[in-house]
């Protein structure tokens, strides 16, 4: 009962209309056997003695009672939880979906894509289906078997005690039955899970799978969890039908019951007509209950297992957030950083070590190393991505986990190697970070990007609507789109990470001049494998193992014949006489 209870606990502030319906709920289940009563007068007090005066009377009050119990039974399911349980999904869903976009690439990477999908989607239908059916057919089961069997304790107890003694086999078979089903409905929404994620890795890795003709290897991955997946329901089925036949013989006993005892009460005269009549006309308001059993126990456990893997979104732990005395950054920073004795361990793996460098307001700083020296988790400090486990990242000289989470990265323009559109329209990929940017200015970043002629021969210019993930579009259109988005805000830090990784020479060398001449300050780092891409900035970082091993301007770096110079001298075909020994951590090795 604790998940139903969380979602109890849950639906604060909106728990009226579900009482009210509870309350319907059992008013209309304990209104079923009012016509009963009745029909047993009118065979007690009409028919047999022959007296008609209180015939119609009867009948009209019997019809005035049905038309009224279903008026109340339309209202509580429509108004009350149908309306109620759409109300449920939709704060789950908000909640869901507010906590995940507050959480960190550490929570991310812990659900997979397809995952949070299918807790999102499916799993929420099932606790609109709880709130909807279930809730109100658990009380209509226990208020209807209730009152079923004290009004006919009141008729004649002995064949209510002799109804009611198949009850204690039932409820044993239930418990039983609840205690095999439980981890089956675990396991059922695991292999459902991990079907979803395998669907959703492959819509989303289309063309790699194309790219290396792996579409039949996919499609015997995707049969193999499918075949889980219809095992494990198959498995389950075959556990409800192995005691769904005793509980549905155990309650049509009831029926039996009633012919046998309650015909022997009846030539005996320890039964009337009319008490008989009740009888047969209730039997199904204890036989129905009981039936019900076996399906309400598993959509309970259905939703137990569902509300698990909920909860395991809506209460994670919160990713890094606003402390009570963040500092709102309500100026335009000016865009000093400062990286002092940063070490950086994620899952035991040591990433930064001992990095110290400092970049004045609008300089220029390149980053270049070898893949996974680094570099981009840098600028995942720098933009409270992660947190250092040691050291500080400053800017302005003020630590960044002391600013609010959303004015600091309102000033950091990013603009990735591997870009992420949205499906709109260019222009609002362009003015994702400032929705209120005019046209002229949504042109003129995207010249400075060196988009804007691309996109003015597209069919509707920058109306033209860009397909999931940018589909249909180059990586260099791409990423040129992304830099648009980036220098869109006016940043105070621009941080462009392997971002003319797919654009030709001269493109590069075009976006290049238009950095230099920004109509706003900021200070760029510029994370390349190029040399061409940052060779005239102000500092230039080399890491290699999480450590800067070198640092200087182009021409210093060029005289120190150390790494910087061997890449210089791969690009630029100017031989490789001065090596580079990766286990002597930049020590020269003469080739």
């Amino acid at each position: 009962m604790s998940q139903i209870s969380w979602l109890w606990t849950y639906l604060k502030g909106n728990r009226a209309r579900l009482t009210a319906g509870f309350f319907l709920s059992a008013i209309t289940s304990g209104m079923i056997i009012l016509n009963p009563m009745l029909s047993q007068r009118l065979i007690d007090d009409v028919i047999t003695p022959g007296n008609t005066k209180p015939l119609i009377p009867l009948l009209a009050t019997m019809l005035v009672i049905q038309v009224t119990r279903l008026s109340l039974r339309y209202i509580m399911h429509n108004f009350c939880f149908e309306f109620e349980s759409n109300i449920a999904m939709t704060i789950l869903r908000h909640d869901m979906f507010k906590m995940v976009q507050g959480q960190d690439f550490r929570f991310l990477g812990k659900f997979p894509t397809g995952n949070l999908m299918t807790r999102m989607t499916q799993d929420l239908d099932r606790v609109r289906h709880t709130v909807a059916w279930v809730t109100f057919m658990f009380v209509d089961s226990v208020v209807l078997f209730a009152a079923a069997f004290t009004f006919l304790l009141f008729v004649n107890w002995q064949l209510a005690l002799c109804l009611t003694s198949i009850t204690p086999f039932i409820l044993w078979i239930s418990h039983r039955f609840m205690k095999i089903i439980r981890p089956r409905f675990v396991l059922l929404r695991e292999k459902l899970t991990d079907l979803g994620t395998v669907v959703t890795e492959n819509i989303d890795g289309n063309r790699v799978v194309k790219a290396f003709a792996r579409e039949d290897h996919e499609i015997r991955k995707f049969e193999v969890h499918n075949a889980e997946f219809r095992d494990v329901s198959c498995e389950n089925a075959i556990i409800a039908a192995r005691y769904n036949p005793a509980l549905e013989g155990l309650s049509q006993l009831l029926l039996v019951i009633t012919l046998v005892v309650g015909g022997i009460f009846l030539i005996r005269g320890q039964l009337t007509a009319g008490q008989y009549l009740s009888f047969s006309s209730l039997t199904w308001a204890l036989a129905g209950p009981l039936r019900m059993m076996a399906a309400l126990l598993a959509d309970i456990e259905r939703y137990n297992a569902t509300a698990t893997m909920l909860k395991e979104v809506v209460e994670a732990p919160q990713g890094y957030h606003d402390s009570p005395d963040s500092l709102e950054l309500k100026e335009r920073p000016a865009g000093g950083i400062e990286f002092k004795d940063v070490n950086l361990i994620i899952n035991g793996n040591s990433i930064l070590k001992d990095v110290s460098f400092k970049a004045c307001p609008g300089d220029t700083i390149g980053i270049l190393g070898s893949t996974g020296s680094g570099k981009t988790s840098l600028i995942n400090l720098l933009t409270h991505f992660y947190e250092p486990t040691s050291g500080e990242v400053l800017l302005d000289g003020v630590d960044v986990r002391k600013y609010t989470l959303s004015s600091l990265r309102r000033n950091i323009g990013l603009a990735m190697q591997d870009v992420f559109l949205f499906s709109d329209a260019v222009k609002g990929n362009i003015a994702y970070g400032r929705p209120e940017l005019d046209e002229e200015s949504i042109v003129r970043r995207a010249v400075q990007a060196d988009a804007d002629h691309f996109i003015r021969q597209m069919e509707k210019g920058y109306e033209t609507l860009v397909g999931e993930r940018g589909t249909g579009l180059s990586g260099g259109q791409k990423q040129r789109i992304a830099l648009a988005r980036a220098l869109a805000i006016s940043p105070a830090i621009l941080i462009l990470d392997d971002t003319t990784s797919a654009v030709d020479s001269e493109t590069e060398q075009y976006i290049q001049d238009q950095l230099r001449n920004l109509d706003f300050p900021c200070t760029k780092i510029i994370i390349a494998q190029r040399i061409s891409s940052f060779r005239g900035a102000n500092q230039i970082l080399v890491m290699d193992k999480g450590r800067i091993v070198e640092r200087g301007r182009h021409e210093e770096l060029l005289k120190n014949k150390g790494f910087y110079h061997y890449i210089w001298s791969l690009q630029y075909n100017a031989g490789t006489e001065a090596g580079w020994n990766r286990e002597a951590g930049g020590a020269n090795n003469e080739a």
